[in-house]
């Protein structure tokens, strides 16, 4: 038979055991997270952080300069820009940290410019460049067009020529988990709105990472004003 004294114990052990379990749970979260945060990163050639991770898939696509979801690919003696904007995009599968490559929506042979911070692929003589691209490993997106509009997560990925859809992004499949400046959008990834300085992160398959803030300036010719970044002085 029980007495009072006991009743209080066992209270206290049912709660101790029932905060283990929340402990568990939420250090799983934590770990994901941490293992993130934990990656060697440096700033790159935008003045943007970039990581040592492996890029979500190629740059390269079929893609050779035609029209793309009514977007269309200029030369840069055609380079007509008014609308110039940026936005960052994070990548994690199962949890683990991946990266948008540059030289995406830059057709071949692509100007590659060396220095000690990492590699920014630009468009050279010979060819084209979409209005949305990636200069560099950073995870910006840059949105470079002629005049303003709006533009979505899944224009870029078809110019990229990869897939993206609620079990999908790129080579990666599982449950697609979509934020943007820290709210979660439901609806498929692909109308994603790609708005200026937005932060957007995409979770695919079985671990969902918290959302991660970020504030970004890109730096340098491609940072500022309306003017496209193959215009800025080269280094």
């Amino acid at each position: 038979m029980s007495t009072e004294t006991d009743q209080p114990r066992r209270g206290l052990r049912v709660r101790i055991a029932y905060l283990l379990v929340i402990l568990v749970v939420i250090g799983g979260g934590l770990t994901v997270w941490l293992s993130s945060g934990s990656v060697d990163s440096h700033v790159g050639p935008e003045g943007v952080l970039m990581y040592n991770v492996p890029d979500l898939a190629s740059s390269s696509s079929a893609n050779t300069g035609g029209t793309v979801d009514g977007i269309s690919c200029r030369t840069l003696a055609k380079e007509t820009v008014k609308y110039h904007v940026h936005v960052h995009v994070a990548v994690f599968v199962n949890g683990q940290m991946r990266r948008l490559p540059a030289g995406i929506g830059i057709t071949k042979p692509q100007l590659v410019e060396h220095d000690k911070s990492g590699v920014f692929d630009d468009v050279g003589l010979y060819d084209c460049l979409y209005w949305l691209h990636t200069h560099v490993a950073d995870g910006i997106i840059h949105v470079e067009a002629p005049a303003k509009q709006g533009f979505t997560l899944g224009q870029f990925f078809d110019i990229w020529g990869q897939p993206l859809g609620p079990n999908q992004v790129g080579p990666a499949k599982g449950k697609v988990v979509v934020f943007e400046n820290g709210k979660r959008i439901t609806g498929n990834p692909r109308s994603t709105p790609l708005l200026a300085q937005g932060v957007i992160q995409l979770d695919v398959g079985n671990q969902v990472v918290p959302f991660q803030p970020l504030t970004f300036k890109v730096s340098g010719g491609c940072g500022a004003g309306k003017n496209g970044c193959a215009t800025k002085t080269k280094k």
